[in-house]
């Protein structure tokens, strides 16, 4: 398992706490936690999180065919796709169902690809088996570029404070970043994330300028995170992962990702399944979140049931230390007909509600009492 940027220059990174752990994330090394991840979690909601995002892969798309291309292999529009913007999509079989995910940027004179590390081969292998006779060239761009990931709603005033000052920009929008830092880079291109929860950042960057970039943004008020906060983030904010929540069996319009898809660029693998899902009406099940008060008796696996009947089942679980109490937030797919926000069901034998992605903090907040009556 490959190390990212910054754990290949990690002496002394984690002296901010002693509960300091590293794992595999997505197909990387990097740091698990540095504190307590629910203090971590609860960082990015109030504050500002500096997290390692050398898990994710990207690859450079040169050549004149590259847009219509990639127009024709995955789900979102690239042929008007404006320079300096991002989209969200999927890659299909011939047969509709999800292969993987990825962003897509246009960078003027290339495309750049953004995916887990743990989908790399398979983007690689896919792609290559279609380019032919198109002018298309596929680099690997990860030796030359690693991200960090800032989050919160005082992230732009800890980057304005590091010396990092960005315009104002559009979810999923590149721009360069102008840098008067301690860190000293060479050059910071910011992508703004597309998380509609969260305030959030992408610093695209050296990898010999990553370990300066991250001493320069946690002594500025960022507090260190490492995945297993990050984790929580995600399932909370409903933000499914490829391989746990969307794997190859499942329909595009089944993940409630509809972000990724475009009605009217045109054909590509798998269009024709995907327009028919819309023309004949929604597929029979979606991916939905659950509350449950407690935690640890709901895992990832357990059957959902709703009025006695299996249901769904849950992919994702995060569970969480609020000062209300503790409560268990997941992700996982259930029937349409039963899934409507509000509604009882069981996951396994542990009463939950259905609940609107991403889960309102308002609703977290609650006491048991108040939880009825939002049910009610």
């Amino acid at each position: 398992m490959s190390l990212t940027a910054l754990q290949k220059n990690a002496e002394g990174l984690g002296k901010t706490g002693p509960q300091y752990r590293t794992g595999e994330y997505h197909g990387a090394t990097t740091a698990a936690r540095f504190s307590d991840p629910q203090q971590e979690w609860a960082a990015m909601g109030s504050g500002c999180g500096v997290y390692d995002l050398g898990f994710r892969a990207k690859l450079s798309l040169t050549g004149r065919d590259r847009v219509r291309w990639l127009n024709g292999m995955i789900t979102n529009n690239i042929r008007d796709l404006a320079a300096g913007q991002g989209v969200y999509a999927f890659f299909l079989t011939p047969q509709g169902h999800i292969l993987g995910d990825l962003y897509a940027y246009n960078r003027g004179e290339s495309i750049v690809l953004d995916t887990d590390h743990s989908q790399l081969e398979k983007v690689l292998a896919t792609f290559r088996r279609y380019i032919i006779m198109d002018q298309v060239e596929m680099t690997d761009w990860n030796e030359q570029v690693t991200t960090l990931g800032v989050a919160g709603p005082k992230a732009r005033s800890v980057l304005r404070t590091a010396g990092i000052e960005i315009p104002e920009a559009r979810p999923l929008q590149m721009v360069e970043a102008k840098c008067d830092c301690d860190c000293d880079c060479v050059k910071c291109t910011v992508v703004r994330g597309d998380d509609a929860a969260c305030e959030s950042y992408e610093l695209w960057l050296a990898p010999n300028d990553v370990r300066k970039t991250w001493d320069a943004l946690v002594a500025a008020g960022a507090t260190p995170v490492g995945h297993e906060a990050l984790e929580l983030r995600r399932i909370v904010n409903g933000i499914p992962v490829y391989g746990i929540d969307i794997r190859e069996k499942d329909l595009p319009q089944e993940t409630e990702q509809m972000r990724a898809l475009n009605f009217s660029k045109g054909c590509y693998i798998g269009q024709e399944i995907v327009e028919r899902i819309r023309s004949r009406g929604a597929v029979h099940r979606k991916l939905a979140g659950f509350l449950a008060e407690g935690i640890g008796k709901i895992a990832v696996g357990i059957k959902i049931v709703a009025g006695e009947k299996e249901a769904g089942e849950i992919t994702s679980v995060a569970s969480l230390h609020l000062d209300a109490g503790t409560r268990t937030v997941a992700l996982g797919y259930i029937r349409r007909e039963a899934g409507a926000p509000g509604n009882e069901v069981l996951a396994g034998d542990v009463a939950a509600t259905v609940v609107q992605l991403p889960v309102d903090p308002a609703i977290l907040a609650q006491s048991g009492r108040i939880l009825e009556h939002h049910r009610a």
